[in-house]
């Protein structure tokens, strides 16, 4: 749902048949330059030729209702009614003030221009012609596919960097937890329990627990997790081994790595770091 006030944070380009047009990355979805694709329209043409269509505000006002809960339905009805007509006029700041829409958005400042969401971008470029509509939604493709390839090698990289600080986790297992003598199923059995205190940690649930709760799944929990949880894993793994080597019990291991993979994951969903590293 597209229910928070817009906030331009991340800037790409689209290249469609020679025309740049930006695309902003912004925590509610992805937003495309309207002014920068009127470039590559022939002859005198304009953003409120477009609003002003009676299947546009249609349209648009289909798109508000599925993504917008705070979409004035009173308003839309009123401009409805009027569009099409020759006297009938609509800017986008007048369509955002009136049906409180989030779809279109009237920029100022940095990055200024008129901006839609993707799907009401892919719109748009019909009305430049349908050729520049298929060339954006290939461009566009072309773009998330280039990412989701970043995103697959940073993911990785993630899980390697857990899999290292796992050897130093073990090590700290082996110097202060194991005892001298001690069998190889009793020694299995105190590296699996530690194992899991990350696990009930950070995903709030053990390996068996995960199991037998997706037992038509291949893998195990850590194979299934974000890329972010995958980080912070990393993180607790070493600070375990910290705080083994410090005699903290396994409560208290285990309160101060929740809280620790509590705050971690909030600031990384929050700040989107990872996302914008991959980009």
């Amino acid at each position: 749902m597209y229910t928070n006030p817009i906030i331009m944070k991340k800037k790409n380009k689209l290249d469609v048949q020679g025309t740049a047009i930006t695309l902003l990355n912004e925590e509610n979805g992805e937003y495309v330059s309207l002014t920068d694709m009127l470039r590559a329209k022939d002859g005198d043409f304009f953003i409120s030729d477009w609003l002003r269509n009676r299947n546009t505000v249609e349209f648009l006002g289909v798109w508000e209702s599925v993504n917008n809960p705070n979409f004035n339905y009173g308003e839309f009805a009123i401009i409805k009614s009027q569009a099409g007509l020759n006297s009938y006029k609509l800017s986008v700041k007048d369509w955002v003030a009136k049906t409180n829409a989030v779809g279109l958005r009237a920029k100022s400042g940095r990055y200024g221009g008129t901006y839609a969401q993707i799907d009401i971008a892919f719109e748009f470029g019909m009305w430049i012609s349908a050729e520049f509509k298929v060339y954006l939604i290939q461009e566009y493709k072309r773009l998330k596919s280039e990412e989701y390839k970043k995103l697959e090698q940073n993911w990785g990289f993630s899980r390697l960097l857990a899999k290292i600080n796992y050897s130093i986790h073990t090590d700290a297992i082996k110097e202060k937890l194991i005892p001298k003598k001690l069998s190889v199923d009793k020694t299995t059995f105190i590296y699996a329990t530690e194992a899991d205190i990350l696990n009930v940690a950070l995903f709030g649930i053990t390996a068996s627990e995960w199991r037998s709760k997706n037992v038509s799944e291949k893998g195990n929990i850590r194979d299934f997790a974000s890329i972010e949880q995958l980080v912070v894993l990393s993180n607790l793994e070493s600070l375990n081994a910290v705080f083994i080597r410090q005699g903290l019990s396994q409560s208290e291991r285990l309160i101060q790595l929740n809280q620790i993979a509590i705050s971690q994951m909030k600031s990384l969903l929050k700040h989107n770091t990872l996302k914008e590293l991959s980009e």
